[in-house]
């Protein structure tokens, strides 16, 4: 085996067969469930039972989030918003339509985030308007984690439903 071999066994673009694709995964959803609008959930734990100056710190890191945010997508939202459906619809038609794997495995993998990340931008909108602080914030917070981890759930057990029976049919079919 030389090296060109070796590099391409390791980088290999079977997504489903492949222990890198469960592996981002996996830690890509643990890092949009841990940062709910780029706060970290244990600060909102810790904010919740000891409240002072912790709750300050979360107060002003949420205001911080928010407003930039919400700035970015004032200022460029309709390009980043364009070119990402366009990413998204490219990549269920390259990967449903023609049947490409990594493109199959990118959609299942960045389709349900792009709802994750909208949720944490409505909650962005709704922290920059100013009703949401203190014990407000960190309901919203811990309600919007919740809503995250659900889609999380089942967008890897549709991804790893997906996965299985194209990893039987491709092996049963010789593929």
């Amino acid at each position: 085996m030389n090296l060109t071999d070796s590099l391409f066994s390791t980088i290999d673009f079977r997504s489903f067969s492949n222990l890198w694709f469960w592996l981002v995964l996996a830690v890509a959803w643990s890092n949009l469930t841990h940062f709910v609008m780029g706060v970290p959930f244990d600060l909102v734990q810790r904010a919740r039972r000891k409240g002072g100056w912790i709750m300050d710190d979360l107060n002003t890191l949420a205001q911080i989030q928010a407003r930039r945010r919400l700035e970015i997508m004032r200022s460029s939202g309709a390009g980043i918003l364009g070119f990402w459906m366009t990413v998204l619809t490219m990549l269920a038609v390259l990967g449903f339509w023609y049947g490409y794997e990594l493109s199959q495995a990118l959609f299942l993998l960045l389709a349900p985030m792009t709802l994750a990340g909208w949720l944490g931008l409505r909650l962005a909108a709704r922290v920059a308007e100013g009703g949401l602080a203190d014990r407000e914030l960190v309901r919203a917070l811990f309600w919007t984690r919740v809503l995250i981890q659900s889609i999380g759930l089942l967008a890897i057990l549709v991804t790893t439903m997906w996965g299985m029976w194209h990893n039987l049919t491709a092996r049963a079919l010789g593929l």
